[in-house]
């Protein structure tokens, strides 16, 4: 009688952990139904960067599995002070410019970080950077990406991509090399070795819900780079309503 009685207080004892852990799961998982985009228009040629694109590594590493994207994106408007960003892309300048007509500035800076397409401050704000990442955590996405039937080969990238939700303005599909270490021979960073994270390579955008796309890889990246896809999409106003990710 008293064997009996203890095998059932262990039965009990273990369905309560077990309804304890399912519980958690399924609150963790209700509370990852959202998207966290951190976009950083940054360059090598900036001497205030650096700091900025250690902090991305740093949240790159604490938020890996926590719905957290960050995008470095490299602005071309430095290359004329004596080092040419390899990264570089006058697109991606144009596309900061976009922001700052959206956030009425005007001017643009670097390092400059922009969360979800809402808010934008110095890249280095570690304080800040928190402070957002705890705001949008309770957040909602409105769309939901799927990326599937993936193909690589040398120089291209091969994908679908299908986005259901709430109308939305583009879908960005960025090709990301997971990082980068440069020893800086010239310009403002001159004898400095700066480390670069989820360089944005290249991006396709598109403005309709599903469909095929190619993504032409760059001469720069190289065999061993780890690579991945980033899509995102936003609003009319550039507001991100969700983002997903596939390492290739």
């Amino acid at each position: 009688m008293i064997k009996s009685t203890k095998i059932n207080e262990m039965k009990r004892y273990l369905f309560i952990l077990l309804m304890i852990i399912l519980n958690g799961v399924l609150v963790a998982q209700e509370g990852n139904n959202n998207a966290i985009v951190l976009e950083l228009f940054t360059s090598q040629g900036c001497s205030s960067c650096p700091p900025a694109d250690e902090l991305l590594d740093t949240i790159k590493k604490e938020y890996a599995s926590k719905n957290v994207f960050v995008l470095s994106y490299h602005v071309d408007y430095w290359n004329r002070l004596g080092w040419k960003d390899p990264f570089s892309s006058d697109s991606f300048t144009e596309y900061q410019r976009e922001y700052a007509q959206h956030f009425l500035s005007r001017s643009i800076y670097t390092p400059q970080l922009v969360v979800n397409g809402s808010e934008h401050f110095t890249g280095s704000n570690g304080a800040r950077v928190q402070s957002s990442l705890r705001r949008y955590s309770s957040s909602t996405s409105t769309n939901s990406i799927t990326i599937n039937s993936i193909k690589k080969e040398e120089k291209s990238i091969f994908l679908k991509y299908n986005v259901t939700g709430d109308p939305f303005e583009r879908v960005t599909l960025a090709l990301i090399v997971s990082e980068r270490i440069t020893k800086i021979s010239k310009g403002e960073n001159r004898n400095r070795t700066i480390k670069n994270s989820n360089i944005v390579a290249n991006q396709i955008i598109e403005t309709v819900r599903s469909g095929s796309v190619t993504i032409n890889i760059p001469d720069w990246i190289q065999t061993e780079d780890e690579l991945s896809v980033i899509a995102y999409t936003q609003d009319k106003d550039l507001k991100i309503t969700d983002a997903a990710m596939v390492t290739l």
